[in-house]
């Protein structure tokens, strides 16, 4: 019998490609995927007034004394439920990361955590904190990621906090380059035409200061009810990536804002709380295939005074929640809180290399075993491994002796479209 021929002809193709290309544009232009650049682990938020150069170091100082005082890193990481060995490779490389990159991303605040203390006083510190960031820059010192979060666009802080913006980037502006690791943020958003307006705005700032289109990005956090379910039942979180596409690094999700807009008593507001699960179901939905990224909220439960363990071991559990969900980032709000934060981090990568490195090398060697693995499980994979790389957990010397990948495959495995994108 012999083979057909196609029935389909040019022309047809042609009317398909027609009534798709809408759809072409919008999976190039808004659904481009993770950038595969670094995400922090956490984002630590300090009153804007209390930085210094030194702030990222003397806060590692402190953590490393809290963990000391309170039996080590190997202790810490039993009482977190980890085992034995895991406990003492884990303990080896947070004492390394507390010792010379204590706070991966740093918001200097100006919004809760300043307060209103009137303009003068607001307008001093905004120049005072432009300066200081540029000089720890300058110095090695400060965060990869570093940058403010400024007062709400609602109409009774929107000036103040528009100021607050301009001052500080024009502050960082003048002293030269901005920080790679530049990062603003936008607080209590409730409506999509909010973010349309911080996009206006970022974008001003670029024309102004000669600065190249889209160099301001921003992250919006989610602390409204407004943001999950608008008034017309759909959901403006969804919208923001396609509203402004580009301009939104991550949603970040307020865990007691959200909670008390929701009537949660205060003793059971929680970033496990069903209702913050589904909030951030929603905005994980919401950001899929955008690049954009996620961050889970904080716990106000603080490791101090009889309350060390405690809370440690209930920090690290949260933290370790957040990773098995999906969100890799998390906030942090005092010093001894680093030590819960890296320690459950770094054992989830641990724990989780071995059978990720084999699944990853049977996949790339097409070596059959127990796992059938699609492509697209091999990117989580390695997506999964490149971020324990990447955030200290383990290092380039393991992946390659347990995957046989080395570190610019990996990133090609858990990022095919930059590799193809860069080898066109």
């Amino acid at each position: 019998m012999a083979a057909p021929k196609p029935s389909l002809s040019a022309g047809d193709h042609a009317h398909i490609d027609g009534q798709l290309a809408a759809t072409d544009r919008l999976l190039e232009q808004n659904y481009p995927g993770d950038d595969g650049s670094r995400q922090p682990v956490h984002t630590v938020y300090v009153p804007a007034d209390r930085f210094t150069p030194s702030f990222a170091a003397d806060w590692g100082g402190q953590a490393t004394a809290t963990v000391d005082s309170h039996g080590g890193l190997e202790n810490l990481g039993r009482l977190l439920g980890q085992e034995t060995a895991l406990a003492e490779a884990v303990a080896g490389r947070v004492a390394a990361k507390l010792s010379t990159e204590p706070i991966e991303d740093l918001r200097l605040d100006f919004e809760d955590g300043f307060g209103d203390r009137g303009d003068d006083a607001e307008d001093a510190a905004a120049v005072a904190a432009a300066s200081a960031v540029a000089a720890a820059v300058a110095a090695g010192s400060a965060p990869p990621f570093i940058g403010i979060r400024f007062k709400c666009f609602e109409a009774s802080t929107r000036s103040r906090g528009l100021r607050t913006l301009d001052l500080f980037v024009s502050g960082l502006a003048a002293a030269g380059e901005l920080p790679e690791g530049l990062v603003l943020t936008l607080p209590k958003v409730t409506t999509v035409a909010q973010v349309q307006a911080m996009d206006y705005a970022v974008s001003r700032l670029e024309e102004v200061h000669g600065l190249p289109a889209g160099r301001l990005r921003f992250e919006v956090q989610v602390e409204t009810p407004q943001l999950i379910l608008g008034p017309e039942g759909t959901s403006p979180v969804a919208q923001l990536p396609h509203a402004v596409p580009g301009r939104i690094s991550g949603l970040h999700y307020g865990t007691y804002d959200y909670s008390a807009s929701l009537q949660i008593s205060a003793e059971y507001q929680s970033m496990e709380h069903p209702v913050a699960d589904f909030a951030k179901e929603v905005m994980q939905l919401a950001v899929a295939g955008t690049g954009i990224r996620l961050s889970d909220g904080s716990t106000n439960i603080i490791p101090v005074g009889d309350n060390v363990e405690n809370a440690w071991q209930l920090h690290g559990r949260l933290v370790r929640r957040s990773l098995e969900r999906g969100y890799y980032q998390g906030w942090d709000l005092h010093p001894a809180q680093l030590p819960s934060r890296f320690a459950a981090t770094y054992a989830f990568y641990r724990e989780g290399l071995p059978a990720a490195a084999a699944r990853l090398r049977n996949y790339v060697e097409r070596t059959e075993g127990g796992v059938m693995d699609e492509p697209a499980t091999a990117r989580a994979l390695a997506a999964f491994v490149l971020r324990g790389v990447q955030c200290g957990a383990v290092g380039a010397e393991e992946v390659q002796a347990l995957a046989g990948v080395g570190i610019p495959q990996l990133t090609a495995l858990a990022h095919p479209r930059l590799a193809t994108t860069s080898n066109s």
